[in-house]
């Protein structure tokens, strides 16, 4: 999907841009906005849109100088100007500097969507001049597995090969090839091509299916299908009867490690991922159990769908004094798992990962850490209800708030003046970074990239969550109304405050106010922490 950002100064076109249209089912990602060229440049460069969408009069930065600096920095980010007839002489000069369109205000979303889905098609056919001659099967192949490619380019590479891509669903498999005593020799044998062919054979034999070599050991398993239920009826079948033929023909073991079943071609994406670190787990599982941990879902533990953002988000922001709350709700989910399924112990290794490669990304001190999940499985090995999960986790997020602390050590006394000034100042609507950056005196650029360095969030996120903390405390110990408590944490539009609360907690103010802490929540609390 495309990506797209918008730069506006008027804060209820930016809403209506972005809530009015249903991005995702029309094929492309918001991936931010911003009220002005200043503040739009640090996340145009760290999250790359395919397409800026910017207004021309705004303070600071208008959309003419932030086109020029965009243009030189990232001459591949596609250019939308919005402006009004009386602005047309600078739209003039915008299609000068290179943008590729312009949309006149007032404008519908049907409008905007006409416009993007015009130059989403530039962007593909500029794509598909590019890797009109490069690809090769495989090489489509890895590209969908890794995301690297958009499905409008996969479909004409496809086309070109002769292959047909087209389906409801679509999922991936790894198959790895190793010794029967693997704990004994975990170094891999050097590839044999009896083998290689046996395996290469069989999963041809799968029908609607792809396969590519990833390495000398591995192959990867492209399948799809109109039925999931059967797609992985059919795949199990296949497993069985590769890992008999290759014990007796060759010796060798045979470990499978699968995705779900997702809608649309980008889901091979996602399915390779969940695929990749199944694979990941068994084998790390395998260095300290003689045992092959087969970990396929659970159709019983299907329900449980903990949310990976909010997971993520905790690393990023939480302390010690949030906690017990964390853990409740996060009881309230484990508690639903049959923790004597493979699932579990699935869901739980899964966690950890994104939990420990997002602290790596993060944190700075997380560099010298690259033994820990090792370390980890010995520790998910444990784990056989929801009071160990929720025990193991509270030990994982203090591990990794350790490395939180570390990296910021370095500029704590920078870091703890930010904090500070936010805390005074977050019921201001206009404080923005340029603001603080005057007050720490340090530049816009470098106090961005220190503070997310040290904290691993962003210093909007801190004032987000700042407010959003305020706000709570609001409804649940006053009688303000819901614009009067939008008003007192800074924002001066209740509706997007409201959206913002949402977006953040999963209630509207009103369901949070109402739902208050009841004795039952309490006792949960109480229990549910109880190894903590």
């Amino acid at each position: 999907m495309k990506k797209i950002m918008l730069v506006d100064d008027e804060i209820l076109i930016r809403e209506n841009i972005r809530e009015c249209i249903d991005w995702e089912k029309e094929g492309f990602l918001y991936c931010g906005d911003a009220p002005d060229g200043e503040l739009a440049l640090p996340i145009i460069e760290a999250q790359l849109p395919d397409i800026l969408i910017t207004d021309i009069k705004m303070p600071f930065m208008n959309g003419l100088e932030l086109t020029s600096v965009v243009r030189q920095k990232f001459p591949q980010i596609k250019i939308i100007i919005l402006s009004g007839h009386d602005d047309f002489q600078y739209a003039q000069q915008a299609l000068r500097l290179g943008v590729e369109d312009y949309c006149l205000k007032p404008f519908s979303a049907a409008d905007l969507l006409q416009l993007l889905r015009s130059v989403s098609a530039r962007i593909d056919e500029e794509l598909r001049i590019r890797h009109k001659y490069a690809y090769t099967p495989e090489n489509l192949f890895a590209d969908l597995c890794g995301g690297l490619i958009s499905t409008a380019a996969a479909y004409e590479a496809a086309a070109q090969l002769e292959l047909q891509l087209t389906a409801p669903y679509y999922a991936a498999a790894i198959f790895t090839l190793h010794p029967p005593n693997m704990e004994e020799s975990p170094e891999l044998p050097p590839a044999s091509p009896d083998a290689e062919a046996l395996l290469a054979g069989l999963l041809k034999e799968a029908a609607d299916s792809f396969i590519y070599k990833r390495s000398r050991m591995e192959m990867v398993l492209i399948y799809k299908g109109s039925d999931p239920l059967r797609m992985n009826h059919t795949l199990d079948d296949l497993c069985a009867a590769a890992k008999k033929r290759l014990r007796e023909g060759c010796g060798l073991e045979l470990s499978v490690s699968r995705g779900k079943v997702c809608e649309r071609l980008q889901g091979i994406h996602l399915s390779y991922l969940e695929a990749e670190n199944d694979r990941m787990f068994k084998q790390m599982s395998r260095m300290h159990s003689a045992a092959m941990l087969e970990a396929y879902y659970d159709p019983s533990a299907h329900g449980v769908l903990l949310d990976r953002s909010r997971l993520v988000q905790f690393l990023k922001s939480g302390d010690h004094r949030q906690m017990t709350g964390f853990l409740l709700e996060l009881s309230k989910e484990l508690e639903q798992m049959n923790w004597d399924s493979g699932y579990a112990c699935y869901l739980m290794n899964d966690i950890t990962l994104e939990l420990v490669q997002t602290a790596k990304n993060g944190f700075r001190a997380a560099a010298g850490h690259a033994g820990i999940l090792q370390e980890l499985q010995t520790q998910l090995k444990q784990i056989s209800s929801s009071n160990d999960g929720l025990q193991y986790l509270k030990q994982l997020y203090e591990r990794l708030w350790e490395w939180r602390s570390e990296g910021a050590d370095k500029h704590r006394e920078l870091i703890d003046r930010v904090k500070q000034y936010i805390r005074e100042q977050y019921d201001k609507e206009q404080l923005s970074l340029n603001d603080i950056s005057k007050v720490v005196r340090v530049s816009p650029s470098h106090l961005s990239k220190t503070f997310s360095q040290a904290t691993g969030q962003t210093i909007t996120e801190f004032l987000t969550a700042t407010r959003m903390d305020r706000a709570k405390e609001l409804l649940k110990s006053t009688g303000h109304k819901t614009f009067e408590i939008a008003y007192l944490v800074g924002y001066n539009d209740q509706h997007y405050f409201s959206n913002l609360f949402k977006k953040v907690t999963g209630m509207t103010p009103m369901e949070f106010r109402r739902q208050g802490n009841t004795g039952e929540q309490l006792h949960t609390i109480r229990r549910g922490a109880g190894h903590a």
